[in-house]
Parts: structure tokens; C-alpha cells; sequence
């Protein structure tokens, strides 16, 4: 009986025009968003390597010279572009692309391409993810919003349950047909994705975007599925089409559109973060205080008269200005610490509120998962500013020995090609998908408990149908 009600709403939802217009509509939407994500991916990911190379060579081929200037010459680190990037850009257009990274500074990224853009782009964008978590759910309901009501109308309904038709049954089939009508809808956009990550395969790393694709896909049948269900229950449940429709259309208006936005701006009310300028003049201010710096370097210099016996340190046989310009680099770590730390508590603040939205609206808690899985959210931004910085750390701390080990006092000492090559190219690897899931687990406990609710509601909106 099941596959019969399936067959017969799947054949007239098939049969209706507004469907096949509307499939039509969303699925080159989306088609298009993923072939542009995809030449998007593909030449950003090309110059990001041009320009590493550059960089590279760049500092290999400096010459000679004091290792500090070297220091000061400094190299970019390039964040690497996520393969599934091209479905869900997340927060990579704002935040930039490139790390400047040099002496006593931790500077900010450079390269937004927002800031390349009109006001109309950035209102106009759309990709694959937005398709699939914002429109498809508006075409779930205008699919499923009379499959009861209609029903109803036309008098077939009690017809229905008097030849023994089980409400259950009637829901089962209902949502196993428009579900497949769904699907193709959904299947030639989830093809194309699938195409478009394979044919970059040797882009990025394969194994760990596969495990994050199939954990994005999950997640999305699982989003769907709680909106068919729900449509299909708000169906069963009110008198009219006109009503249903009504009720659906503003429940997606309310989730998908305002609830988003409230959300962010109450958040960010609750738990704002400092102007740039602020942040910039407190963190200067605690760069200038060296006090703690000068007792540091009072202790070097006592130690190591001790250590050569001696009693002044123009007697000390070893370049003090290594020794000093590392204790520096110590301070400035401290300060940056302390103070990229806060913004850091600000903003993980900031998320954990933005999860608790997601129990108003789900597509809350699946953007973040989305973006999550496709590297482009905060926390991935966060995790290769930190390996960035690491980096940048080494690289002082690589050079300042240099000056303590090679350096003269009364001297020039200049380094050449040996001391560059031992600094190390840069090398990025963001954390595993199992690790995100775990980081997400409230996420995806979210979207867990919306799915369960939206099948109870449509389970007993079905068990209500046998009273009429």
C-alpha cells in the first residue's frame, strides 16, 4: 500500500508544471553556483602555489645579509583553500588569504577578496550550501504544503481512510513519493558537487575532503528530511491549503531569514568585540612597556659575565644583540598571547551563543556545520593563524641563535644561502573531520533534535487524520 501511495504522488507531483518550473529554477541555481565555486577553486588554488613558490624563492635568493634584516625581509604564509570551499565560501572572502609574517609583529591577514567587490556582489552571491539550506527547504514546502490539505478539499481523504487506508501508512507514502521527486531535484546538484571534488582530487587531500563530504552529505539529508517531515505534518494538521501554505511559508521566513540575522546581531550585543582600533592601541601600548624586558636582559647579561668570569660585558666574548633581540621577541609573544587570546575567548563565546540559535533555527546549527566541514568557518581560520604564527616564531627564534652562535661584537656579520635554507618552507595541515564532528557536537545534537521532533509531529499529525 506504501509504495502504491508513493508511486501515485510521485507520478502527480512529476506530472505538475509549477514543479518541473521550480526543480528547474533551483537545480541551475545551484548547478551554476557549484561550476563557478569550482573554476573559483581551481584558480585560487593555482595562485595561491605561484605565489608560494615566489615567496620561496624569494627568501632563498635574498644574498647576504645580517640575519636580523633577514628577519625584517620576512615571507608570506598562504592559507590553503579547502577542495569543498567551492560549495560553501563560509567566511574566506573577509578574512583574508595571506600572512605577512616579520619581526616583533603578528600582523593582521591581507588579501580580502570582499574588499574587491561591489555591494551588489556581496548581496548577490550564492553558493551551492546557501542553495541547498536556505531554497531548497522554500521548495520542500511549496512541494509538500497540500499534500494533505488538497486531500481534504477534494473530499478524497475520508474516502481514503474508509477503504482501511492506515494514517500512517497514508504519511509513509506521502513522504517516501514527494521525497523521491525531491531527490531528483537534489541528485544532479550532489552529482555535480561530487564531479567538481573529484576532478581537483589532486588539488588537496583527498582522504580526510572525503570523509568531510560524506559527513556534509549526511547532515544535508538529514536537514531535508526534518523539512518534509515538518511540511507534511503542518499538512496533515490544518483545514486548508491556503492555511498551510501560509504557516510554512512564514515558519521558513521567520528561520531561514530572521532568525539568522536576530541571532548574530543579539549576539554580537551580548558579547561584542573591541573596534580594530581599540584592540590595535592596547595591544601597542603593552608592546612599548619593556620593563619586564630590561630586567630580562639584566639577568642575561649577570649570567653570562658569570659564565666567562668576567666582570663587564664588553669582555663577554658572544654578540649580545641576538640575545637581546630574542628576549623581544619573548615580550611581544607574551603581549600577542595575551591579547589575540581574549579576542579568541570573545569569539568562541560568540560561537557557543550562535550554536544555542540553532535551537530557534535550524539552519543556524547546519551553516555552522557546513562551514565547519568545509574549512571556512572561524575556528579553521583561527587554526592556521595559530600554525602561521608557530611559524613566524621559529623563524626569529632560528635567526637570533644565529646572531648568538656566529656574530662578533665589534664586527659586520652578514649570512648567506646556508642559514636561509634552514628555515623550512611552510607547511599547513588543518585539523581531521573527526575532530570538527567532535568540536560540533552540539551542532549536530541540534540537528538531531529538530529531525526527531519533525518525524513525532508528522507521526502524530497521521494518528490525528483517523478522527476525520
Amino acid at each position: 500500500m506504501i509504495s502504491r501511495i508513493a508511486r501515485k504522488e510521485f507520478i502527480d507531483t512529476w506530472r505538475d508544471g509549477r514543479f518541473r518550473a521550480l526543480a528547474a529554477v533551483l537545480g541551475a541555481l545551484a548547478l551554476v553556483a557549484t561550476v563557478v565555486g569550482w573554476q573559483h577553486y581551481r584558480a585560487v588554488h593555482a595562485q595561491h602555489a605561484q605565489a608560494r613558490q615566489a615567496t620561496r624563492a624569494q627568501w632563498l635568493d635574498q644574498g647576504q645579509k645580517n640575519p636580523h634584516s633577514a628577519a625584517h625581509y620576512g615571507v608570506y604564509a598562504f592559507k590553503p583553500k579547502s577542495r569543498l570551499s567551492m560549495l560553501e565560501s563560509g567566511i574566506d572572502p573577509y578574512v583574508g588569504v595571506a600572512a605577512w609574517l616579520e619581526a616583533h609583529k603578528q600582523n593582521e591577514f591581507k588579501f580580502r577578496p570582499a574588499q574587491d567587490r561591489t555591494a551588489l556582489q556581496r548581496f548577490g552571491e550564492l553558493t551551492a550550501a546557501e542553495a541547498l539550506l536556505v531554497l531548497m527547504p522554500l521548495f520542500i514546502v511549496l512541494v509538500t504544503f497540500n499534500a494533505f490539505t488538497a486531500e481534504r478539499e477534494q473530499g478524497t481523504l475520508r474516502q481514503l481512510l474508509s477503504l482501511g487506508v492506515r494514517p500512517s501508512q497514508l504519511m509513509a507514502g506521502k513522504a517516501l513519493g514527494l521525497g523521491s521527486a525531491v531527490a531528483l531535484v537534489v541528485a544532479p546538484i550532489v552529482v555535480a558537487a561530487a564531479v567538481a571534488l573529484s576532478a581537483t582530487a589532486d588539488l588537496g587531500s583527498p582522504v580526510d575532503d572525503v570523509w568531510r563530504a560524506l559527513a556534509l552529505a549526511v547532515l544535508l539529508i538529514a536537514y531535508l528530511a526534518m523539512w518534509g517531515a515538518g511540511s507534511l505534518a503542518v499538512s496533515a494538521r490544518v483545514r486548508s491549503s491556503r492555511r498551510a501554505l501560509l504557516t510554512l511559508l512564514g515558519v521558513w521566513f521567520v528561520t531561514c531569514q530572521i532568525a539568522p540575522r536576530l541571532v548574530a546581531d543579539l549576539v554580537a550585543a551580548w558579547q561584542p568585540t573591541p573596534s580594530a582600533a581599540t584592540f590595535q592601541t592596547a595591544l601597542d601600548a603593552d608592546l612599548a612597556d619593556q620593563s619586564s624586558v630590561e630586567a630580562r636582559l639584566q639577568t642575561q647579561r649577570q649570567a653570562l659575565m658569570a659564565q666567562y668570569g668576567v666582570t663587564s660585558m664588553a669582555q663577554v666574548p658572544v654578540d649580545f644583540s641576538g640575545i637581546s633581540l630574542q628576549e623581544g621577541e619573548e615580550h611581544g609573544n607574551e603581549v600577542f598571547d595575551r591579547h589575540f587570546g581574549a579576542l579568541g575567548a570573545i569569539h568562541a563565546r560568540q560561537n557557543r551563543w550562535q550554536t544555542v540559535g540553532g535551537v530557534v533555527a535550524p539552519v543556524i546549527a547546519m551553516r555552522t556545520l557546513s562551514m565547519a566541514l568545509s574549512a571556512t568557518d572561524l575556528a579553521h581560520h583561527r587554526h592556521f593563524a595559530d600554525a602561521a604564527e608557530h611559524y613566524r616564531r621559529g623563524i626569529q627564534r632560528t635567526l637570533n641563535h644565529d646572531i648568538v652562535e656566529h656574530a662578533r661584537p665589534g664586527t659586520a656579520y652578514l649570512a648567506g644561502p646556508a642559514l636561509w635554507e634552514r628555515i623550512p618552507a611552510f607547511e599547513y595541515d588543518p585539523p581531521p573531520a573527526r575532530a570538527v564532528l567532535r568540536q560540533h557536537a552540539t551542532s549536530l545534537a541540534v540537528i538531531g533534535l529538530w529531525l526527531a521532533a519533525a518525524l513525532i509531529f508528522a507521526g502524530v499529525s497521521a494518528r490525528r487524520l483517523a478522527a476525520e
